[in-house]
């Protein structure tokens, strides 16, 4: 277990003994870089889950809920990243989410209460990023081999092969180029998908006719949102900037949520639109039904699904980034360099059986839009729309009478709430979905 900052902030920002900072999060990147990271943590093809999570609101308070997100993640990450300017300029450059916290908060628990929650996200966006590239194959393989026996399970365990291989980049800033090939896939299949449906199937935009089902069925949208809008490693991903950071991180915000701008609502808009409350966890299965021709030319969705593929790759690299930094902090020797024996065989080890991890659950639970609602809910929501207003107002101080300081108050609040409903309502929604599936089955439910 990683152990907290010392009193003595000087203590930890003495890093050249630090395998974790030193190897994992090396500080050489440019803003475009950071805004490469920071795409493809946000804009991935959970983005196909938008029509499933419209259908929890309807059109309208789906398309407010989508903007408040919008807003609010932008708020909060420019908040995150003036608190670690501020730090950085004091003399103490935070570049783990767990440090920053307990730094501000003065607090040794909250260290360990992040890890928990980044331990959480990660492992289940990594969980979910094997079981979309899983079902992504499987949708390949169905249409150029209807009567195939190869299972989702089978395509899982090559993913997570793959994901193996993989998983030994060293580095975070290594994945710059690939995750630059990140943000131009996410643009790619959205185009694909958007510009090519046709002759959409009878729907309806009704919601659900129990009013305490619609109340469950919305904090369960809001929660996928906070999933799909969510980050949770802004500090690790501003780690990988060259010093001084100050400044850079908003520009790489500001090329992200321009990305995000065009791809989140043309998704959400036109699956929606196409499906009703009958979309798919997973619009591309919902433009390639089971029982009927496909909405859109199939060479164009074969291509749509090889982008996604190609792009799960990377989020789940991305993701793993704060697992891998923990585990080389505590099996590394700084040294003897990154890629000595003494170093290579724990990396490889340790990170072999992260996967393998990973992609035992994915084949075992196949939940995907569930998993999103859970890990919003549990994960994101602290993470992104709790904790940095909170490390803004104990950083900067601003006065009680300020507008700042009660817009982050209420967002806090509000937010609060919604996390613990949304907990309720996600976990109600897999339990209930849970009658659906048998263990390794080859249909993902939700």
């Amino acid at each position: 277990m990683a152990e907290p900052p010392k009193g003595d902030p000087l203590f930890e920002n003495r890093r050249e003994d630090d395998a974790g900072a030193v190897f994992t999060l090396q500080s050489k990147g440019k803003w475009w870089h950071a805004g490469y990271h920071l795409t493809t943590a946000i804009v991935g093809p959970t983005i196909l889950t938008l029509p499933y999570a419209f259908k929890g609101l309807g059109w309208g308070l789906g398309f407010f809920c989508l903007t408040v997100m919008a807003a609010v993640t932008f708020y909060s990450y420019y908040l995150m990243a003036r608190v670690l300017d501020h730090c950085e300029k004091a003399g103490r450059r935070h570049i783990r989410f767990r440090e920053l916290a307990a730094d501000v908060l003065g607090s040794g628990w909250m260290f360990y209460f992040v890890i928990l929650i980044q331990t959480a996200i990660n492992t289940g966006i990594g969980i979910g990023a094997i079981l979309l590239a899983g079902q992504c194959i499987e949708i390949l393989y169905s249409n150029l081999f209807p009567h195939g026996s190869l299972k989702l399970y089978e395509f899982i365990a090559m993913v997570t092969l793959a994901m193996i291989v993989l998983s030994q980049l060293p580095s975070f800033h290594s994945l710059r180029h690939i995750n630059l090939g990140s943000l131009l896939l996410s643009l790619g299949y959205t185009f694909l998908v958007v510009g090519t449906s046709k002759n959409p199937p009878q729907r309806e935009y009704s919601l659900e006719s129990s009013k305490l089902a619609r109340v469950f069925s919305a904090f369960t949208s809001i929660s996928i949102f906070a999933a799909i809008f969510g980050n949770g490693i802004l500090p690790e991903i501003q780690a990988t900037l060259a010093p001084p950071a100050a400044g850079k991180m908003v520009k790489g915000l500001l090329m992200c949520y321009s990305v995000i701008f065009v791809t989140f609502y043309a998704t959400a808009a036109t699956g929606y639109w196409l499906f009703g409350n009958k979309a798919n966890s997973n619009i591309l299965k919902s433009l390639m039904p089971d029982d009927g021709p496909s909405l859109a030319p199939v060479w164009v969705l074969g291509l749509a699904v090889i982008f996604v593929l190609l792009q799960l790759f990377a989020i789940g690299l991305v993701y793993s980034q704060v697992a891998y930094e923990i585990m080389e902090k505590k099996s590394a020797d700084v040294k003897q360099g990154m890629f000595s024996r003494r170093n290579l065989i724990p990396r490889l080890i340790l990170r072999t059986l992260y996967m393998i991890f990973c992609g035992f659950f994915a084949a075992m639970l196949p939940f995907f839009g569930d998993i999103n609602a859970v890990v919003g809910a549990i994960g994101f929501i602290p993470l992104d729309f709790i904790l940095p207003m909170l490390l803004y107002n104990m950083t900067y101080k601003p006065p009680r009478s300020s507008l700042i300081y009660w817009i982050n108050i209420s967002i806090i609040i509000i937010f609060s709430g919604t996390g613990i409903m949304g907990s309720f309502s996600s976990v109600r929604q897999l339990v209930l979905d849970a009658n659906k599936f048998k263990l390794f089955s080859s249909n993902v439910v939700g």
